[in-house]
């Protein structure tokens, strides 16, 4: 009889397997991990059963929100999912390995910060403080996470709330750690944004976090955009890519970040 962490360890594996190339088959499983046919099959049902992934004739593939598919059309949506997108899903399995049970985790919106959320790690007791609409009603399919939505005026494409109603319910919470996406990460000024409401909320998670960790591309680094949320000095970890230089992140290094590329 496998033990629960046995199958914790197989599910995640699965589950990074599918960040990382999208399908998984019975074989690798087992090939993996020493187990019977049956035993993964086992597993991939488990996993279908709770929404993570869709099973297909020897393995499986990972699973598109379905909230997603309304907006396939929108271009720079599209644009703005595919851009990078396997920098972002190995960024978002460096970030999940840092959660643990027992946490209360936010997320600012984004693609990468979504990916985190997918790569979260199975049967962990955890709770997820989000202003993302799309993020909670992902979550709705993992009953080992409580989930804290902080209502608000819907902004756009993003699915995210903003306003007064969503900064005075964050104002209430405190967070172990928050996961960070920003338009720009800059090694004087910060982590910055484009959307002056969007900012204004992401500063008081800022506030209300005890650590934070922003997860961006290379293409992000050194960028400014227009709203700081983060003042550099605040930031305590910072997860990229390989695409990112010795020099661009030399000026992080420098203000005593934790940096790791992967």
């Amino acid at each position: 009889m496998a033990t629960k962490d046995e199958i914790n360890r197989r599910e995640q594996w699965v589950l990074e397997r599918l960040l990382k190339t999208g399908a998984v088959s019975v074989d690798e499983i087992c090939s993996e991990f020493t187990v019977s046919v049956t035993t993964a099959r086992r597993d991939l049902e488990a996993l279908e059963q709770r929404g993570r992934l869709r099973r297909t004739h020897g393995g499986a593939i990972s699973v598109e929100p379905l909230l997603y598919e309304a907006f396939a059309h929108v271009s720079s949506y599209r644009e703005q999912i595919e851009k990078f997108a396997d920098e972002k899903r190995r960024i978002a399995l460096a970030a999940a390995e840092l959660i643990d049970s027992g946490d209360t985790i936010a997320l600012t919106p984004g693609t990468t910060t979504t990916q985190i959320m997918r790569a979260m790690p199975p049967r962990k007791s955890f709770m997820v403080v989000t202003n993302t609409v799309s993020v909670a009603m992902e979550l709705t399919n993992r009953p080992d996470i409580s989930v804290f939505v902080t209502g608000g005026f819907l902004h756009g494409g993003w699915f995210s709330l903003v306003g007064e109603t969503a900064i005075e319910a964050m104002r209430h919470i405190f967070v172990d750690k928050l996961f960070i996406g920003a338009n720009g990460l800059h090694p004087e000024h910060g982590a910055t944004a484009y959307h002056p409401e969007e900012a204004a909320l992401n500063s008081v998670m800022v506030q209300q976090a005890r650590e934070k960790i922003v997860v961006v591309d290379h293409s992000k680094l050194g960028v400014l955009a227009t709203y700081r949320f983060c003042p550099i000095q605040d930031v305590n970890r910072l997860i990229t890519d390989t695409g990112a230089t010795g020099e661009m992140l030399s000026g992080f290094v420098g203000k005593g970040i934790d940096v790791r590329r992967v």
